[in-house]
């Protein structure tokens, strides 16, 4: 009985720990959620077009010797101070005799960071819902010894914890595991970014230019025609213009079939003449 008594004294002992523990939690999530929504704000602009042209114009900057304008032109995309860092960087040593190495390693530093972010919305997906269920069932000793002793009133309060507990734990993990989702897809966008603005600048690779069809997209004139489209419609040929009334020829009727000529009557066969009989032989005459 005596161990009894201890775990039941150490499950009490921990209902207010529990208790605060799940109050952190939840304004844990809330500021991740906070923060989610900044990091969303931030990559509301962001596109293929404006990061080829952001490509095109540091390339242009190296070209001639400007790396300064060149880390300026790329960081009007980042997303982040660790992809800003990792994009001077990249603009630093992508020359150098080990630059390749160093570039491969502040990317895989950018990776590490990101998993870091990452793990703590990831472990609040578990708390959450840890705390939510230690919370349930700590309670839930005092309000049964309440209801053997006829106690409503302690039942009652006891279990009003237990059950806002267990809501505020399955929020918290909730919120966290969708948090976790954006975010993984989120860095992974910027991962694969710096990487591309990795293989673009590498000495001798061919600066990607932004084509007719993306400027447009991303905010030309709709009379803007590229010149491909234009030679397309240039050299088609032209289509059938469609027949007008006046133009339209009615289907001529069929002609009808001449009436058939009635067969002649077929001409009776001409009789036949009647064989003559035989002449008797004469008897032969005296000699």
């Amino acid at each position: 009985m005596e161990v009894e008594e201890v775990l039941f004294d150490v499950a009490e002992a921990l209902l207010i720990p529990v208790l605060v523990g799940m109050l952190i939690a939840l304004a844990l999530v809330l500021f991740e959620f906070g923060g989610l929504v900044a990091e969303l704000i931030r990559r509301r602009g962001r596109s293929r077009v404006k990061l080829d042209q952001a490509i095109a114009s540091a390339g242009a900057a190296l070209s001639a010797g400007d790396s300064g304008r060149a880390y300026l032109e790329l960081g009007k995309i980042a997303n982040s101070k660790s992809m800003r860092s990792v994009m001077g960087s990249i603009v630093e040593h992508r020359s150098a005799a080990n630059g390749a190495d160093r570039i491969a390693k502040d990317l895989a530093e950018f990776d590490y960071s990101s998993v870091r972010r990452l793990e703590r919305t990831r472990i609040l997906v578990r708390v959450g819902p840890a705390l939510g269920l230690m919370g349930t069932l700590i309670p839930l000793s005092p309000a049964l010894a309440g209801l053997a002793e006829g106690d409503v009133e302690t039942l009652a309060d006891n279990l009003r914890v237990a059950f806002s507990v267990t809501v505020a734990g399955l929020l918290v993990g909730a919120i966290a595991y969708g948090i976790s989702l954006v975010r993984d897809r989120l860095y992974g966008q910027d991962f694969s970014d710096l990487e591309y603005i990795a293989a673009a600048l590498a000495p001798g690779a061919i600066i990607p230019r932004p084509t007719a069809t993306s400027t447009q997209a991303a905010g030309a004139t709709p009379n803007a025609v590229a010149p491909e489209a234009a030679t397309r419609a240039l050299t088609a040929p032209a289509a059938p213009a469609p027949a007008t009334q006046a133009t339209q020829v009615a289907p001529t009727a069929p002609a009808p079939a001449a009436p058939a000529q009635p067969a002649a009557p077929a001409q009776p066969a001409a009789p036949t003449q009647p064989t003559q009989p035989a002449q008797p032989q004469q008897p032969g005459g005296s000699t």
